[in-house]
């Protein structure tokens, strides 16, 4: 909700997505190719499929509980994604004329498909290749999101906000965990993942503190139109946003990962 105020309802959050938005044009030619091919993947029938393929994983494993709880995970934050892209609104302040009659954005629904069924995954993988997991997780999804940006499909706030939504669904599917599996759960601190969780968080932390630098370097010129800033401010505003799509997705995979061992425990016996 305050990123939604921010960067949505006040001129200076507008002023900030929107220089980089526009400062994706630069080496825009030569993504394009690699960038719409990554974002054309996702589709609902590529979600449906990845979400069998996930809660086939959990059944082979015995775990019925965590089907359920992977499932509910996707398809929560891909419904309320797209409930709240339709809910909130976005006022015209001016700032970006061009996109204003688009309206809302917000939260990208790529960027939750990505970040969903990479956490899911995470969920309902063996404890041994579990860090694994995490890490091309959070690559992918942090692609996903900077490439809906280079795109020019979302602005960067939209990416993070749908970390931020699958990361309040992973809590609620752990939440579920523990209350389901209680009777059966047997902890054990062999599965626990703390260099893992913490190379991911401070990696992430150190991501998010480049992005409010680098953003906070550019309020000296928010005087100046968009369309009027020279091309170095522009990548800043971009290098420093997809600096921080990538941590937010990074810190929120961490705060998953570090409990896992006690959400997915072993069982007794």
């Amino acid at each position: 909700m305050v990123l939604w105020r921010f960067a949505v309802h006040t001129g200076t959050g507008q002023w900030l997505d929107t220089v980089a938005l526009t400062g994706n044009q630069i080496g825009q030619d030569r993504i394009d190719g690699p960038v719409n091919k990554i974002l054309n993947a996702m589709s609902v029938v590529s979600l449906l499929a990845a979400t069998a393929v996930i809660g086939f994983i959990a059944l082979i494993r015995g775990r019925k509980a965590l089907a359920v709880a992977a499932t509910l995970l996707i398809a929560g934050a891909n419904v309320s994604t797209q409930l709240l892209k339709y809910v909130l609104d976005r006022p015209a302040l001016g700032i970006d004329p061009e996109r204003d009659a688009a309206g809302n954005s917000l939260p990208s629904g790529h960027a939750t498909i990505a970040a969903s069924v990479a956490l899911a995954l995470v969920l309902v993988l063996p404890p041994k290749v579990r860090p694994l997991g995490a890490f091309l997780g959070v690559a992918y999804a942090a692609i996903a999101g900077v490439a809906t940006l280079s795109a020019g499909w979302h602005r960067p706030s939209d990416a993070v906000a749908a970390f931020l939504v699958v990361g309040v669904w992973a809590a609620l599917a752990g939440l579920l965990l523990l209350v389901f599996q209680r009777e059966q759960a047997q902890v054990s601190a062999e599965d626990a993942h703390r260099v893992a969780a913490a190379l991911l968080g401070l990696g992430g932390l150190a991501a998010v503190v480049a992005s409010g630098l680098a953003l906070s370097w550019l309020l000296d010129q928010q005087q100046v139109p968009v369309d009027e800033l020279s091309r170095r401010p522009l990548f800043i505003g971009y290098a420093g946003s997809a600096a921080g799509i990538a941590g937010t997705m990074a810190v929120v995979a961490a705060l998953v990962l570090l409990p896992m061992h006690r959400l997915v425990p072993r069982y007794k016996g």
